[in-house]
């Protein structure tokens, strides 16, 4: 079974909290020709399976961040979430415009060398004993970049967010 956070920009006015029409929204932008093409160019990014640590890492962070406090929880769960009618489906999250501009700070501002230094034993711990602490560090470190570089470009373009969580 795969998990997947997937995230996408989009233009703030086009957006409506509504559960059936971000399902549609994500659910066409989840098309793996689609997702390509957006992931390509800057616009969508996803996470499989290892978005929970990710925010577990940032979790790290939370007194890293001087006059930002809560900002380290927008890159992955934070925002606002949308649920659906009978909560039987993951929730959809929307961050405005200047959610992702504080995500994106964040993101630019930590230490990924100090977030590894607070979390990194436990997140390596949870990989098992046949990983190497490096190679586990890479993919957190990875994911670190890649969702740095999707949040300073989506700030930039002055747009909002829309995850969804697939399982």
């Amino acid at each position: 079974m795969s998990f997947h956070m997937h995230l996408r920009a989009v233009r703030s006015s086009e957006v409506r909290l509504d559960y059936a029409w971000l399902e549609e929204f994500m659910g066409a932008a989840w098309d793996w020709d689609v997702h390509r093409a957006e992931f390509a160019a800057g616009i969508a990014e996803s996470i499989e399976k290892d978005f929970g640590s990710v925010h577990r890492l940032y979790e790290a962070g939370s007194g890293l961040s001087e006059g930002r406090e809560g900002t380290w929880e927008l890159p992955v769960f934070g925002g606002d979430i949308v649920y659906h009618r009978a909560e039987e489906q993951p929730p959809f999250v929307h961050l405005s415009p200047d959610m992702v501009r504080q995500a994106s700070a964040f993101l630019s501002e930590v230490s990924f060398d100090a977030l590894w230094e607070s979390a990194g034993p436990k997140l390596h711990r949870e990989f098992g004993p046949d990983w190497a602490e490096e190679d586990v560090r890479d993919i957190y470190i990875r994911h670190h970049a890649d969702l740095r570089a999707f949040y300073q470009r989506t700030a930039m373009a002055g747009d909002a967010v829309v995850k969804a969580f697939w399982y």
